[in-house]
């Protein structure tokens, strides 16, 4: 490949800026089309936040757990035309003081709160703690959360993890982070409500080898110290970073909580028990530790667990979850209205869009970007 285009000649249909599944599903299905595409991703391997690496035989997920779940079957059905999917069943515990509770709040976790055996029974607890704590209009994140689900849970289960996630007292907290919460009358401790869950068999990387097979990819490659050159070997853009660098932060910068982990081989083949398990007192600073052997049922002679510790984000670190609060949104709302009128770039993924997505839910907006754009833009129209 020559270093610089021809002058007035585009090497590429398609630049992708980011190998996630965003930028991952369109440069597929941009190839079947025709269409020629280069991603490039600043990280040194390919696959965004779903990346595993492989440590003493097991997919470490190195960016966090992360479980398909999904109720489109047509989404379900195209991830398994690259890999086949495992039965895994996300059923995380809840460490409290030493305690072990069952999440998702169901009639496990009720049993082991108060020794009730009923939903009638546990009902009746729930709606009295309401009762006794309830505020006509919740004005921050532990009103809200006690009018939904009273005392014992939120003190328990609740109050302590959130405060560590997002760094500051559930009191200075919006309510709107907790619009509500899952509470099941029945013993069931399948973490999601969707019809198809799972994780690759072979780890995450056999998904994206699987979209990305065929086409040129870059790592350790970031857009932004070159970006001329970039944009002047592509006919389009998907942009799948940062909007808010992408526009040189011109409303300001947009914020993030990040995250820290910490992995570790532990010579023993079963560490405890379980793929998840959440710490939810306050006093603990990691949040939740993963045993990933669990997410592929893995017989291997010793285990990694990774401690996941939530941190304040500075740009040096990676951006997980957006802070959707007024004044984010209303800069978020100034980016995003510059790219609206841009008609060479595309913009895609939860940096680029400033939204806290599940994987399912990227995978069916870039199937839809894909729709929506090469049905539209008449020059690209292959059908």
């Amino acid at each position: 490949m020559p270093t610089e285009p021809d002058k007035g000649k585009k090497i590429y249909d398609y630049l992708i800026v980011g190998s996630g599944l965003f930028g991952s599903v369109f440069a597929h299905e941009a190839t079947k089309r025709g269409k020629k595409c280069l991603i490039i991703d600043k990280r040194n391997h390919v696959g965004g936040n779903v990346f595993c690496e492989s440590i003493e035989g097991i997919n470490v997920h190195k960016y966090g757990a992360h479980i398909f779940h999904t109720n489109d079957k047509a989404v379900w059905d195209y991830v398994n035309s690259f890999v086949e999917f495992n039965r895994y069943t996300n059923s995380p515990l809840a460490n409290y003081k030493g305690k072990l509770y069952n999440l998702p709040f169901n009639m496990n976790t009720f049993y082991q709160l108060w020794g009730v055996k009923t939903p009638a029974e546990a009902q009746e607890i729930i709606n009295d703690q309401i009762q006794l704590s309830t505020t006509a209009s919740p004005a921050n994140l532990e009103e809200q959360a006690l009018s939904l689900v009273g005392t014992d849970i939120y003190e328990k289960l609740i109050k302590g993890y959130t405060e560590k996630q997002w760094g500051r007292p559930a009191t200075e907290l919006p309510a709107f982070i907790i619009k509500r919460l899952p509470v099941r009358f029945t013993y069931d401790n399948n973490y999601f409500n969707d019809k198809y869950q799972g994780i690759p068999i072979g780890g995450f990387n056999k998904l994206i080898d699987g979209l990305t097979k065929g086409i040129e990819v870059k790592t350790e490659t970031d857009y932004f110290a070159n970006r001329d050159h970039w944009d002047d070997i592509a006919e389009h853009t998907v942009f799948t970073g940062s909007i808010d660098q992408f526009y040189g932060y011109a409303f300001g910068q947009l914020e993030y909580r990040s995250l820290r982990f910490e992995h570790e081989v532990v010579n023993m083949p079963n560490y405890q028990g379980n793929a998840v398990v959440n710490y939810t007192e306050r006093e603990i600073p990691y949040t939740r530790i993963i045993e990933h052997k669990h997410f592929e049922f893995g017989t291997q002679a010793n285990t990694v667990v990774t401690k996941e510790y939530p941190e304040d984000w500075t740009p040096e670190k990676e951006a997980y979850y957006p802070i959707n609060d007024a004044h984010n949104n209303g800069i978020f709302a100034s980016y995003k209205a510059l790219a609206e009128m841009e008609s060479n770039v595309i913009f895609g993924g939860r940096l680029a869009t400033y939204q806290y997505y599940d994987m399912h839910q990227i995978v069916a907006s870039a199937l839809k970007t894909v729709s929506v754009h090469f049905t539209t833009d008449k020059d690209l129209i292959t059908m």
